[in-house]
């Protein structure tokens, strides 16, 4: 099976195409892609990154640990300085510590959310966010090189290799916890300690909250913060039907509220004390009212096309410049890299905020949820219920359409412009945007998009609406479409 380098690297299901032979490939083609003429080399406004440095992480997947030391010791034969993780490690952390220590790149050894059954690379660029798609394209295109050409990778022995300085271990984590006491009013948070509970979804987030407010006063109590290459059994993604065990710890009374965080700990999800999930789409409005008010700090705001509208009525109350993108956490990064934005993220709950890497992480907002509770002396309940008050209501949900064929997404996206319906409801469609899908914005700035997935065979289906009926009828519109698309 060919193997495919996206946009946010290769992912592939272990032992099946996730195999060693393939990986060293993989890694050979990173080697002679950023060695290449083609390479941004530029620092992104900084220092020139050290052209013969690269940082390799890893998360707690079945054997990413001896994945990443795989890696290193081709990156290593091919001459550069691996900064290797000691242990598992945030994404984020890791990403940071590719701009922090002037690295040409960082490659991460995690499928992030997805299933236990994959794993993949991440490829980080030296500014700290993913890198940018044609260096993406750049690796694909020596895989293929070098396979045409029958050129193996080049490897060292991993002792060898730490003998010479090429393999180098370092915990990436206390330079990642000064940067983040920037961005964090821990001062705030001591001030008002907080009760509640962290679910790092047995992946490579556990402790690194804990970890970053130890001294604070807080009483945190961690669940699933084991190493478990398995996940339990449930895919680790932050969304409500994933977190049983942590509205369970919520409501045993193990904290007033709980944070979760993904695989890699780059996503965000949330449960109030009464184990209501608090989705990305409310974290993103009450940050951005948060930052504004209680902080006086201005900037764009970024969202996909699949987030919630609250995010513009906010905007629009607080004169801010609001950008669309299509889905993709990379879109969100081009703004943040070339304008002073404020806030940016995605429904799937990767978000950034001034003075971050462009990258989301999860790690950075849950620690701002704290602070949040912290400045408003009240629960989070409350603060969501003050949110859909002031800017909403706004119900959600999303529907996912296993296929059996891919779509086309242009045919598609022509079809169903075409086929646009004069109202949905009661409501009128008032405009049509196709940036990525097709999305139908309702007269009460409700909303229907119908998109394929970039990285699974599904057809997505997400609505919101001013009411939970509205959302069923967007919802049961929007599938009955998509049956017929499919």
């Amino acid at each position: 099976m060919p193997i495919h380098f996206g946009t946010d690297g290769w992912r592939a299901v272990i032992s099946d195409s996730f195999t060693f032979a393939n990986l060293r490939m993989v890694t050979q083609a990173i080697a002679d892609a950023v060695a290449s003429t083609h390479w941004d080399k530029s620092g992104n406004g900084g220092p020139a990154p050290d052209p013969k440095k690269i940082v390799i992480g890893f998360d707690t997947r079945f054997l990413s640990d001896r994945y990443a030391g795989e890696a290193a010791r081709v990156l290593a034969a091919n001459g550069y300085t691996v900064y290797l993780t000691q242990a598992d490690a945030p994404t984020p952390a890791i990403s940071y510590a590719v701009k922090n220590l002037n690295a040409i790149a960082g490659l991460v050894l995690t499928a992030s959310h997805n299933a236990p059954r994959y794993n993949g690379i991440k490829l980080k660029a030296s500014y700290g966010g993913s890198a940018l798609p044609e260096q993406c394209r750049r690796v694909e295109v020596y895989i293929n090189d070098n396979e045409e050409r029958a050129r193996g990778p080049n490897l060292m022995d991993f002792s060898k290799a730490r003998e010479l300085g090429l393999i180098q271990k370092f915990n990436p984590l206390p330079a990642y916890y000064d940067h983040l006491r920037t961005l964090i009013d821990s001062d705030l948070i001591a001030d008002d300690p907080q009760n509640f509970v962290v679910d790092s979804m047995y992946g490579s987030g556990r402790g690194a909250i804990k970890g970053f407010l130890q001294g604070t006063g807080c009483e945190i109590a961690e669940i699933r913060n084991k190493l478990n290459p398995g996940f339990g059994g449930v895919h680790p993604e932050p969304i409500g039907k994933n977190l049983g065990a942590l509205a369970s710890a919520v409501s045993t009374g193990m904290g007033d509220f709980g944070l979760a965080t993904d695989g890699d700990a780059d996503r965000i999800g949330a449960m109030d004390g009464r184990g209501n999930f608090v989705d990305p789409h409310k974290i993103m409005a009450l940050a951005i009212r948060h930052l504004v008010e209680k902080r006086g700090w201005t900037g764009a705001v970024v969202r996909t096309v699949s987030t919630t509208r609250m995010i513009d009525r906010l905007a629009k109350r607080y004169g801010l410049t609001l950008y669309e993108t299509p889905v993709g956490f990379n879109h969100i990064a081009d703004y943040m890299m070339s304008e002073d934005v404020l806030l940016g993220g995605e429904e799937s709950g990767g978000i950034s905020f001034k003075g971050h890497i462009p990258e989301g992480d999860g790690v950075l907002m849950g620690l701002l949820i704290v602070e949040m509770v912290a400045a408003a002396r009240k629960p989070l309940y409350d603060l969501v219920e003050d949110l859909l008050d002031d800017v909403g209501p706004a119900h959600y949900q999303r529907s996912d359409l296993r296929l059996k064929r891919p779509v086309a997404k242009a045919e598609m996206t022509e079809y169903l412009t075409k086929q646009a319906p004069a109202k949905i409801g009661e409501q009128k469609v008032v405009e049509i945007s196709t940036s990525d899908g097709v999305k139908y914005i309702l007269a009460d700035d409700s909303w229907l998009l119908i998109r394929p997935s970039g990285t699974e065979p599904v057809l997505r289906v997400y609505a919101e609406g001013r009411s939970k009926e509205m959302v069923k009828s967007l919802l049961a519109y929007g599938e009955g479409v998509a049956e017929s698309v499919v």
